[in-house]
């Protein structure tokens, strides 16, 4: 389990990084476009490279958020329970989790399979859209598997 455990987590870094880079490259773009439109010069398609980075910071930063805890949670009632009910709380709300994520990660896949077949573009710089939503399908299914990895650690006794 520990190996599982090691992979997600690596994983997830790696996400991380992909999404550090890619905000980094936002602001970047953002800042330059600004100051380039003070002198008249705007770059072409900032809009939308922006925006299709922005889905691509969120996607790939949630799996490192959620195994590190760092989302708004609201367990003040939860903390009142027994350690038993405690974990049985995790483990269906994890559960409900990974199903949910599973079910969002197929749709995503979906809509990137008739974005590629429909040769969907974006409007000014017509870069395809297919690639940013199978990444973000691929990043709700390595959600899922964080979950998941949640739920071994409550049933191991590890999850704190």
């Amino acid at each position: 389990m520990k190996t599982l455990l090691d992979g997600v987590l690596k994983i997830s870094r790696f996400m991380q990084t992909i999404s550090a880079v890619v905000l980094t490259f936002m602001v970047m773009l953002t800042t330059a476009d600004v100051i380039l439109r003070a002198f008249g010069r705007p770059i072409l398609g900032t809009y939308e490279v922006v925006a299709i980075c922005g889905g691509i910071v969120l996607g790939f930063g949630v799996p490192i958020t959620s195994w590190v805890r760092g989302h708004i949670a609201v367990d003040f009632a939860v903390n009142k329970l027994p350690e038993g009910a405690k974990n049985l709380v995790n483990i269906i709300t994890r559960g409900v989790g990974i199903g949910l994520c599973l079910l969002i990660s197929w749709q995503i896949s979906r809509i990137g399979i008739s974005f590629q077949t429909a040769g969907e573009v974006s409007n000014t710089l017509e870069l395809p859209l297919y690639p940013v939503a199978y990444g973000i399908a691929v990043c709700f299914f390595v959600l899922s598997v964080v979950l998941l990895c949640d739920v071994l650690k409550v049933l191991g006794g590890s999850y704190e």
